[in-house]
């Protein structure tokens, strides 16, 4: 698993890779990762958009922005938390994610927060991140 906390908000990332959804003869790794944002503060926040980039094996990188995560904005009560899973093709058997999410809190005040840079490995090979 992999943490960062910024400010009073923690994003946690659990990423798994997925055989049955890969195919390695065609140069087609998948891997779902599972994303839990707690907010730890006392102010209402919401999640309003993502930047992603996501590195391949080869170094080529891939930018992705977009409104919310999964089709939805989600509004974190003080100490609640959202969990979500989303999924990331590869060409290469291995790869980085990092990003932010764009926050805005119950006063209208817009922010960044960070997620955490995560490895995309295949089972039994050594982590790109520790």
């Amino acid at each position: 698993m992999y943490r960062k906390m910024t400010g009073e908000i923690e994003v946690v990332v659990d990423p798994e890779y997925l055989p049955d959804h890969s195919d390695p003869a065609q140069s087609r790794y998948v891997w779902a990762y599972t994303i839990e944002i707690a907010n730890h503060g006392n102010v209402e926040v919401q999640l309003i958009s993502r930047h992603w980039l996501i590195t391949d094996g080869n170094g080529n990188c891939q930018e992705v922005r977009g409104p919310g995560v999964v089709g939805e904005q989600p509004v974190l009560s003080p100490h609640t938390r959202f969990r979500y899973t989303s999924g990331c093709p590869l060409t290469t058997p291995s790869g980085i994610m990092v990003g932010t999410y764009q926050m805005v809190d119950a006063n209208g005040r817009q922010f960044d927060i960070a997620i955490p840079a995560f490895s995309l490995d295949l089972p039994d090979v050594k982590p790109l991140l520790n």
